[in-house]
């Protein structure tokens, strides 16, 4: 006779198990601990075979029967259920051990060894924030331009349009990392540009003063009654134009004061490989004073509220402020004038650039390129310096006979 929800419930459990039969093989089993497990007995193969197919109320007497008649139709095609359920779980565990975010972790692993940990660990916070929650959950093998499209388009629907262009270059980079490794077959990143599917980000213009202007800057500077470092920060940042996290974060172990060069690193650079600035000798002027502050420890300019952290990015920025440049000069400006000023004066373009950091070498070439021109590089910058100091001087000659 078939089950009914009466008879389940009022079945009492009792000191042995007690068998309750429905149809198809189908059995309900009440344990002494009132437990009620739903079991499907077949044949398969010539042998009987038992398949659990969940407790009672949690599935109830038409979902079992369901999953019996489910059951069935896969024995009528000669498919064992039992069999077909493990191999249905054990592709539910590889989908997930295989799933974007966990082969884009096993990237990152691998792929943040020559990087700066403050760097990788906001790449990966990046993608934990932006990619994992759209796409992270589906197999690499699944994941589809529309599917990462998708999750770019969030990005850039916030107005973080650089933050979606490299989120959409980390994603390239772990989808080559899956075929490498052979998780997938193809990479859905490379059939789209970025271009083709963002909006142009509007080109930044860093707010800096012209060349005229620039004599009173320096003056003012060597007159800022702030905090020491951050004067010297400035003075720093004015002879060797180099960008302001790699001023902030510069360490004494980069210098090499015999031989008048800051060689930092590549994973402090923007392009991620080494760079080498020459120091004149008003530089080296200048860091014997940041010394005397910093106390030789391992950062130049170490944050005031210690933590071996370095300033705040917009410690130069504030200082700026202070002295009435607000939304007209920024850290960055520095490299604007040198740029310009460099050029007028007749300094060879590719010096310039290599000077400035800008050019993009690949991993080959960088070991040489950091060092090319270096002579003339040597020459620039001290003539840069000897500008400077010619200028202030000429500012302080004409305040003098006003």
């Amino acid at each position: 006779m078939a089950l009914t929800d009466t008879v389940i419930r009022n079945t009492k459990p009792t000191a042995k198990p007690i068998k309750l039969t429905d149809s198809g093989g189908l059995v309900l089993l009440v344990q002494p601990n009132a437990a009620r497990w739903w079991r499907l007995r077949y044949r398969f193969a010539g042998k009987e075979k038992m398949l659990s197919l969940g407790t009672y109320p949690n599935v109830s007497l038409k979902d079992a029967r369901l999953l019996r008649d489910q059951a069935k139709s896969q024995l009528a095609k000669n498919i064992d259920p039992s069999l077909a359920r493990q191999e249905a779980k054990l592709t539910k565990t590889m989908a997930f051990t295989n799933s974007f975010e966990a082969v884009a972790r096993q990237w990152w692993t691998d792929w943040r060894g020559t990087k700066s940990p403050s760097y990788a660990e906001c790449l990966l916070r990046r993608l934990e924030v932006d990619i994992f929650p759209v796409i992270g959950s589906r197999p690499v093998t699944e994941i589809t331009a529309p599917l990462l499209l998708m999750a770019i388009k969030k990005i850039e629907a916030r107005g973080a349009l650089d933050i979606a262009k490299r989120a959409f270059q980390t994603c390239g980079q772990v989808m080559r990392y899956a075929i490498a490794h052979g998780l997938a077959e193809r990479n859905p990143a490379a059939e789209v540009r970025p271009s083709d599917v963002l909006k142009p980000a509007k080109k930044t213009n860093y707010a800096r003063l012209n060349a005229k202007e620039l004599p009173e800057l320096l003056r003012k500077i060597d007159a800022y009654d702030g905090q020491p470092l951050t004067r010297l920060a400035m003075q720093l940042m004015a002879l060797t134009f180099v960008r302001t996290g790699e001023l902030i974060g510069a360490q004494w172990s980069e210098f090499e004061m015999d031989a008048k060069v800051w060689r930092i690193p590549a994973e402090r650079m923007k392009m991620r490989t080494p760079h080498i600035v020459p120091l004149s000798k008003q530089s080296i002027a200048v860091l014997e004073q940041i010394y005397k502050f910093s106390g030789g420890k391992t950062l130049l300019f170490p944050s005031e509220r210690g933590y071996g952290k370095p300033m705040s990015n917009n410690t130069i920025l504030y200082a700026l402020y202070r002295m009435g440049y607000h939304s007209r000069m920024t850290g960055h400006g520095f490299r604007g004038i040198a740029s310009t000023i460099l050029h007028e004066q007749g300094y060879p373009h590719d010096h310039i650039e290599l000077q400035l950091a800008h050019q993009e070498r690949n991993a080959v070439s960088a070991s040489y390129n950091h060092a090319l021109y270096l002579k003339q590089r040597t020459e620039m910058m001290q003539a840069w310096a000897d500008y400077l100091t010619a200028m202030k001087a000429s500012e302080e000659s004409s305040n003098g006979n006003s």
